[in-house]
Formats: structure tokens, C-alpha cells, sequence
């Protein structure tokens, strides 16, 4: 999954960039308002997080466009206005949750998987299809009798697949989930990690369609 952050203070944004690449996500840092303002128009990211207090546009302007043009991406609000006021204000402008400065970088990650959740309909804390389960808190997957703790990116790559199960993703869509901008994406990268998750769950787990893309089936 593919996370926008938008944050400036350096110290804070290297903490949480690295964190969040820590638990597999790929991960695009700007840090000013009118930065983020402008990679959000391509609709790249899955899910933000955002500090209110940025140079050159705040973020409650950068949440409040976002949500005007019917952007509905996942917003997790970093922040050190801890006023009541402050926090309603960001929800009530469209933000999914709301956490103040300083924070634990693990509930960061746990609120962050919770909105992405909620937005895909799923309430469990597991994604599953019937037949395929994964956790997103500990990346691991189970599949029949098969059990196995995912790399970082064939979490990645399961990950997307299994929020939208049935669904096809092209080469091209599972490889903007996996890298960030400044990761090189080898030309056979996306078929390593597919022949990876089909080495440890079996053959079947991850479905090709030929000139498409590939899929996970839908739930029975």
C-alpha cells in the first residue's frame, strides 16, 4: 500500500517514514502544504497521513480541497494542536482520525490500518476471502494448512490484492502499491513476488489473467 506523508518537521518525518516502510508500506514524503496539494490530484496514494501545521498551504486547507474535489482517500491527522475545537474542526473538514503529537509510532500504524479498513469495507482486523487470510499487524498469511510470515513486499502485493478481492489489478497498479518514488522497480518485480506468495500459500492463491493483470477470487 502506497501512503502519502505529509509532514515537515524532518526529525518527525524520518521517525515516521521509517516506520511506516517498516511495516511495509510504501512510502512518499513531501513537506509542505502546496506539495501535497498537488501530488494528491493524481490520486497515487492510498491513504495519507497529514500534519496540519505545514508551510505554504495548512493542512486543514489541504484536507478541506482534498475532500471538496470528492477525494476520498484514507486521512490520519498528525498534529500538536491538541485543542477540542482543533480536533473537531479536522474531523468535521473529512479527516478519518485524528492523533496528537507526540505519539507512539505503533498506534500510528494501528489507526492507519484501521481507516484503511473501514474504507474498504472491512471490519475485521484480518482480511480474508474464505480461503486466504492475512494480518496486517503481524504480515502474516494463511492459506489451507499453509502458514507463513510475508516479506514486506509480498505483504505489500497480497495486501492490494485482497482489499479488493475479484477485482484485477494490472502490473502497473500492484507496482504503485509497492514502491515509493524513489525506489527502483525492476521490470520482473511484480512476478518475483507473485512466485514468492505462491512458494509458501500454493499455486492457486494468486490468479493470473492473461493480458490483465492478476486477482485473489471473491469471497464464496
Amino acid at each position: 500500500m502506497r501512503i502519502l506523508l505529509v509532514e515537515d518537521d524532518p526529525m518527525i518525518g524520518e521517525a515516521v517514514s521509517v516506520a511506516l516502510k517498516d511495516a511495509a508500506y510504501a512510502v512518499d514524503w513531501v513537506m509542505d502544504g502546496a506539495a501535497a496539494g498537488s501530488v494528491l490530484e493524481h490520486g497515487e496514494h492510498q491513504a495519507v497521513v497529514l500534519d496540519l501545521g505545514l508551510p505554504k498551504r495548512d493542512g486543514l486547507e489541504v484536507l478541506r480541497r482534498l475532500r471538496q474535489k470528492g477525494n476520498a482517500v484514507p486521512v490520519v491527522v498528525i498534529t500538536a494542536r491538541d485543542g477540542v475545537d482543533d480536533r473537531i474542526k479536522g474531523l468535521d473538514f473529512g479527516a478519518d482520525d485524528y492523533l496528537v503529537k507526540p505519539f507512539d509510532v505503533n498506534e500510528l500504524l494501528a489507526r492507519l490500518r484501521a481507516v484503511v479498513r473501514r474504507k474498504g469495507g472491512q471490519a475485521a482486523p484480518v482480511l480474508t476471502n474464505g480461503k486466504l487470510s492475512l494480518n496486517p499487524s503481524t504480515r502474516e498469511a494463511r492459506c489451507g494448512e499453509a502458514v507463513e510470515i510475508l516479506s514486506a513486499r509480498e505483504f505489500a502485493l497480497l495486501h492490494a490484492l485482497l482489499l479488493r478481492p475479484g477485482t484485477i489489478l494490472t502490473r502497473a497498479e500492484l507496482e504503485e502499491r509497492i514502491y515509493g518514488w524513489n525506489e527502483e522497480v525492476e521490470s520482473n518485480a511484480v512476478d518475483f513476488l507473485i512466485h514468492g506468495v505462491r512458494r509458501k500459500l500454493g499455486a492457486k492463491v494468486i490468479k493470473n489473467v492473461r493480458g490483465a493483470g492478476w486477482l485473489v477470487e471473491k469471497p464464496a
